[in-house]
């Protein structure tokens, strides 16, 4: 038998009752994930457990590679049952990683598999799982629907041309599946398929891109599209060292000339290009009402190898640098000064930034507006037991954790949808510990309103 149960991480009766008569049936808005829009589009079912629950999620083939399992087992061409049974040899060595809590929770919630993965019943619960993924109510979709999902953010390059939303929004669901704008190729000047992007962009526009301001018009037109398909949210990945130097309309002119003119920019050089651009795509999210997301703080560049067999996605990143306090302030206040600062979520990958970040929620503001600027959920090596805590801990201590909007998976797993579970319950009995420390006066009121906020209400309202 699990440990997983009714009351999982629910410490105390005050923590019981918060989840079980307020956060758990609440439905879920996710703001930023990459779950795969045509499979849901088409409501795709799966094939077998490895394709729902394995190939997809590149946590686990993180920890997979950790314990030493072949590439081949992982990403490679081995049968699916192989790969899964490689999975499930690794599932107990997971000990205390969330990834144990969430492979506990999704075999139990979404398949009654009350029993934790070895490669003893790999067999069994292999094909236990396959006939109930045979059913109709187990296509990705259904099983969003489960989860009382409500509304999902997918991510997409400025240049996709968002059919599948378009044909998802025809299906007439009550579920909404938005795109949101991922703006990393906009400015990506310094890698190697930023011109192949830059020609696409100038075919889609019908805009011959000669000068800054072309540039920007064609930009501007993608997004127009975008808004017209219903887009809410921009995301930004600032890596670890990310740098800005505030630069004026002439010198960046003359810096993307150059660039056209495929002639040599300094490292220093392209901070600014970029640092101009990201100030011009801030102002065009405020104009249209948009949220922006920056994901600050991940060190990509780690094993070539593994990006060689893997892709630049393929889950070896690890934490980077502390951020730069003075580049993210004078971004965000550049926006702020010309009254084109869009609500903006702020996420680390580096728990040394907790408290920074919460703290800066507190510095910019806007007349009426609560929660301008949002310390976001516990992000990528942050989303664990503890991790979950330290935000939510950040936030109250440095900042207003009544306007916390809450959880989001980041993830290209549709069964990490019960991350938002995990979080709830963790924010509960987080709650009702501050209750019995006498940190919080024993309000049932005051309690439930908190965790009725921060578990859907204030993304809700946010967006």
């Amino acid at each position: 038998m699990t440990f997983i149960n009714k009351d999982f991480l629910l410490q105390n009766p005050l923590a019981v009752r918060l989840y079980h008569e307020v956060a758990k049936d609440l439905p879920i808005i996710d703001p930023h994930n990459h779950l795969n829009i045509e499979a849901l589009a088409k409501n795709e079912k799966f094939e077998n457990i490895y394709q729902l629950w394995v190939k997809p999620d590149q946590y686990k083939h993180r920890a997979m590679r950790n314990c030493g399992i072949p590439e081949n087992l992982i990403t490679g061409n081995a049968p699916d049952f192989d790969k899964f049974k490689a999975w499930a040899s690794v599932v107990k060595k997971t000990a205390v990683n969330p990834l144990f809590h969430w492979s506990c929770m999704e075999l139990k919630d979404l398949f009654g598999i009350d029993e934790i993965l070895t490669t003893d019943n790999a067999g069994e619960i292999y094909d236990t799982a396959n006939e109930f993924l045979k059913k109709e109510e187990f296509s990705g979709l259904n099983i969003l629907k489960k989860w009382n999902v409500e509304t999902l953010c997918t991510s997409d390059d400025l240049l996709d041309n968002l059919e599948y939303h378009i044909a998802f929004k025809k299906r007439g669901e009550k579920m909404v599946c938005l795109p949101s704008m991922r703006g990393d190729t906009i400015i990506a000047f310094d890698k190697p398929g930023f011109l192949p992007w830059l020609n696409k962009l100038q075919t889609l526009t019908n805009i011959n891109v000669t000068n800054l301001s072309s540039y920007k018009e064609a930009i501007s037109e993608r997004l127009d599209f975008f808004d017209k398909s219903g887009c809410l949210l921009s995301d930004h990945s600032f890596d670890s060292g990310y740098k800005y130097i505030y630069t004026g309309e002439e010198d960046a002119e003359k810096l993307f000339l150059q660039f056209l003119e495929q002639k040599h920019i300094s490292e220093d050089d392209c901070i600014k290009l970029k640092s101009h651009f990201i100030h011009f795509l801030g102002i065009e999210y405020a104009r249209r009402n948009w949220k922006m997301q920056l994901h600050i703080g991940a060190e990509r560049f780690t094993s070539t190898k593994l990006r060689q067999k893997a892709g630049a996605t393929g889950g070896f990143a690890c934490i980077g640098n502390t951020v730069d306090v003075r580049s993210i302030c004078s971004f965000i206040d550049n926006l702020d000064i010309a009254d084109g600062l869009p609500k903006t979520i702020l996420y680390t990958l580096n728990p040394a930034d907790n408290t920074v970040f919460a703290s800066l929620t507190g510095s910019y503001s806007e007349d009426g507006v609560a929660g301008k600027i949002q310390y976001g959920p516990a992000w990528w090596f942050n989303d664990h037991y503890e991790g979950i805590i330290q935000q939510i801990k950040s936030l109250a201590y440095y900042g207003l954790l009544s306007l916390s909007i809450g959880m989001t998976t980041d993830s290209r797993s549709i069964l990490s949808f019960l991350r938002h579970d995990y979080f709830r319950r963790i924010l509960c009995n987080q709650i009702s510990i501050w209750v019995q420390e006498q940190q919080l006066p024993d309000d049932w009121e005051l309690s439930s309103t908190l965790v009725k906020n921060i578990s859907y209400y204030n993304i809700k309202n946010w967006l």
